[in-house]
This record gives C-alpha cells, structure tokens and sequence, in this order.
C-alpha cells in the first residue's frame, strides 16, 4: 500500500508539471539533478538543440549575466542601425556573445519562461546557433548558455551557401535563427509557419539592434541555400533556417582603398587572384578572413570582373581585372586555386605578374593546384613547395622541392595543398607580412 501511495504521489507531480516539447535525454537529467523525470517546483527541463544527429557534448559556456541597462537609448539605436558587410574578423567578447544570445531569446520572467521575444502560444518554435572560431553552438535560454555541437570552424561553409559570402566568413560571429513551424502546427494550423516566420522576425530585429548599443555591426541575410545550412549544421527534420545574421567589428570605411604611398608606410595590402569561374570557396573566404582579421587589406582580381561563382556556389565580386593589376600596389600577390585555376597555368600576364612579384621580393603564395603557375613562372626553383598531389610531378619538373606538407613557406613564397590547409595558408602569408 506504501508503494502504490509514492507511486500515486509521483503521478500526480508529473502531470502537474510535465516536459515541454520532447522527453529530457539522460545526460541533461544527470546534469540538472532530475530523477526520472519528476519535475520539481517552475523548473522546465531544456530539451536537447534539434539536430538529426548530436554529437557528443564538448563544452558548455556558462554565459555572463546580461546586462539591462545601456549607454544607448532605444531612439538611438533605432537611428544607428545600418546593414553591415565589412568586418574587421576581431573576436566578440563572450560578454558580447551572452549579451547578443539574451536579446534574441533569453529569459526575461524567468517564473513563466518568457522571453525578450514575444512567441504565439508561447510555444518558442526558435533554436539560435552560433557559428564562431571556437565551433558551432546552441543558445539553451533556461541555462543562459551555450552548448557546443561541433569543433570546427564552419563559417566558409556557411558562406558558400549564402548570397553575401564575404560578410559571413569574416563576420566574428555568424548566429543561424531556425525555427520548426510544425511545434505551431497542432494550435494554430495553417497559421503555424506565418507565425514562426514572425517570431524570427522580432528576434533578428532584437539582436540587431543589440548589437548597434554594443557598437558591433550585423547583417541579417535571407538568401541561402537551405538545404546546404541543414547539412552543415544538421538540423533536424522540423527545423528550417530562416536568418544568418552576422555580426562582427565594422571594417573602417573605406578600408579597401589603400594607396601605394600608404603601403610604404607599413599598412600591407594583398590582392588573391581568382580564375573567372569555379575557384574553390574555402580557399579564397577563408585566407582573406585571415589576412582581414591581421589588419591586411584585400582585393579580389580576375581575369573577368564582377560577380564569380566558386565551386561550392559561393560568389565574390572582383573588382580589378589582371590585365590591370600592378604589382607595385601590393605587398601579397595570391592565387588561389580550384578547378577553374588551370586558366593561368599558361597565361602570360598570370606568369608575368608571378615573375615580377618574386623579383621584387613581394609574398608570393598559391595554394591548391595554382601552385602550377609559379612553377611555369619559374619562380620554384629551388624552392621548398607543396601542392594538391596532382600537381606534384609540375613542381618537380619546374625545379621545386616538393614536400607534400599542408602548408610550405621559403622565404617570401608561400604554398598550400589545398582548403583543409587554407586557415593556415591565410595565417603563413599574414605572419610574413608582419615580419615574423
């Protein structure tokens, strides 16, 4: 009779308070002190982010505590706020990162769980995910915290399936808004994804203007491939990315218009060279992210200008065509590679631009199979070098010294095998400009 009287007890607590939206994996029920699911007093077990499948939990950030009140006024955010695309690649702070993640959707009653959003129903169909340096991670509003779901780095991908790559590579922080219109679908029918839509709506709005009191600029963009976001942040079946708003330091005005005096009195400016179609995305968001975040200031030349696509589908403006690049203006002369990279292999003013760039001692550097056209330049001989493996036999004959190592520098020429290797092909050429 004892038994049946706890069991009847335990019955009771849980249908006073039973879990919202899925049932509570076992890892957060050891973590939150939960037994067997017994919900005590107003807490609400966090369900575990939507993904289709989780890895392993890596690391929690404990979040600071946000800060509700500022040194700007509504007004005045309202006044400042502009889209940004040019960013300087400097890290956030984690109390910006906190700050930013409450205004999206943290707990602003926390005996109900509202939040700075307002939410039909109140039914939260929003998951927020930040793209850092550090990894991938979900906003747990209860927690205020973070939770990590991969490691790498994933911003060039996220930029290769979106309409602004530059912004969301060199962005500090790249925050994916998703949202499932099916957690709507059972109350509000055929209004659920109208609603859900709304929802991110207002929390875009809300981290934007967040940003702009923390002197940061953002961009919300729209236009994505969303199957791509769902592969590199595998989401789960109910959930659709509607937003990536990057957020990061504004570039300072102006910033790609360096002259040549100003190069002689130490700011560097590097120009990549990309072919006129299918470059390899990594290769070229990537290193510039880099050379962006080391204070080196960049520019995108081809042998035809305006909008390129790469191979991955992201896309960049070159603005200076190689027939009218002049090696003078630049400290760094790149070439990144990708498929379409052959087109200089045998291209006199490519060669010609190599020769002369080695000849003067600027940074010479390739990566991928464009180390090809350094070595018919005739600027490998001799030279420690690497490259895509179907390239080897080319430097070998050209005269190099082929090492097969990810990222090879002798001197002042820099070579890389291809994108795993570009974060540090970015990090070889900006150390070398800095005199390391």
């Amino acid at each position: 009779m004892k038994r049946l009287t706890i069991l009847s007890i335990i019955a009771v607590f849980a249908a006073i308070c039973p879990v919202r939206n899925s049932i509570v994996s076992r890892d957060i029920v050891q973590r939150e002190g939960i037994s067997n699911g017994v919900c005590l007093g107003q807490y609400r077990p966090v369900a575990p982010p939507r993904t289709n499948a989780r890895a392993p939990l890596r690391k929690v950030i404990q979040l600071t505590e946000p800060k509700l009140q500022g040194s700007v006024s509504f007004e005045e955010a309202l006044a400042k706020r502009r889209s940004v695309r040019q960013f300087t690649g400097q890290a956030l702070k984690q109390a910006q990162i906190s700050q930013l993640a409450w205004a999206g959707q943290g707990i602003t009653e926390p005996k109900g769980g509202l939040r700075t959003a307002p939410s039909a129903g109140a039914t939260y169909p929003i998951e927020l995910y930040f793209a850092t340096e550090e990894g991938l991670f979900v906003y747990q509003p209860q927690q205020h915290s973070l939770e990590q779901i991969a490691e790498q780095d994933i911003r060039s991908k996220l930029a290769a399936t979106s309409s602004t790559p530059e912004a969301v590579t060199n962005a500090a922080c790249d925050i994916i808004v998703a949202g499932s219109a099916r957690m709507l679908t059972t109350q509000f029918r055929d209004k659920a994804r109208t609603f859900m839509l709304l929802e991110a709506g207002h929390i875009a709005q809300n981290i934007q203007l967040q940003a702009v009191c923390l002197d940061l600029g953002s961009v919300a963009i729209g236009d994505f491939d969303t199957r791509g976001i769902d592969r590199i942040c595998r989401l789960a079946r109910d959930l659709e990315p509607v937003y990536i708003i990057c957020v990061g330091y504004p570039a300072p005005e102006g910033a790609t218009t360096t002259s040549p005096e100003q190069i002689g009195a130490g700011i560097k400016k590097a120009v990549l060279i990309i072919a006129r179609e299918n470059f390899r995305d990594e290769e070229l968001f990537d290193t510039k992210r880099i050379l962006d975040s080391a204070g080196v200031e960049t520019a995108i030349a081809s042998s035809r200008i305006g909008i390129i696509r790469g191979m991955l589908g992201g896309t960049a403006e070159a603005k200076i065509p190689l027939n009218q690049l002049r090696v003078d203006d630049y400290n760094a002369i790149i070439f990144v590679g990708g498929s379409g990279a052959v087109e200089y292999f045998d291209n006199p003013i490519a060669l010609n631009i190599a020769r002369e760039a080695a000849a003067k001692r600027k940074v010479v550097a390739a990566i991928c199979i464009a180390p090809t056209v350094l070595a018919n330049a005739g600027v490998l001989t001799g030279v420690r070098a690497t490259s895509s493996s179907s390239e080897r036999d080319r430097l070998v004959h050209a005269g190099a010294i082929y090492t097969g190592a990810p990222v090879e520098r002798d001197r002042f020429i820099i070579t890389a095998s291809g994108p795993p290797a570009a974060v540090t092909f970015g990090q070889a050429i900006a150390d070398t400009l800095a005199g390391k």
